[in-house]
């Protein structure tokens, strides 16, 4: 999401979710969990696939698949080709993926 992305609260994503991931070869695994639980039907509204595979394109993403942990309130999305080649084989400083959930909030 971009700076300026805001929800329908107003709000920028990082202030109302915050961030878990992590990573496995060239795959990253991003969860976005909404702090209070008003704030998930934006989230699920507007945290989609499109708008994430948007958001890492730029760094050759191929494919996002998101999943709805409701009972949790969070999205988790699995992010393919987005770490350069892997953690280890890329050239990119701090390429993890809690860098990149980061990058989402």
């Amino acid at each position: 999401m971009t700076q300026s992305t805001e929800n329908r609260l107003g709000l920028p994503l990082h202030a109302i979710a915050h961030g878990r991931a992590g990573d496995k070869g060239n795959r990253s695994n991003i969860s976005v969990i909404a702090y209070r639980p008003e704030a998930w039907p934006a989230l699920l509204e507007q945290v989609t696939e499109a708008r994430v595979f948007e958001t890492f394109r730029p760094l050759g993403a191929t494919a996002v698949t998101r999943y709805v942990l409701e009972n949790l309130h969070a999205l988790n999305f699995v992010i393919d080709d987005a770490l350069g080649g892997g953690v280890n084989a890329s050239l990119a400083i701090d390429r993890h993926g809690k860098a990149l959930s980061y990058r989402l909030l």
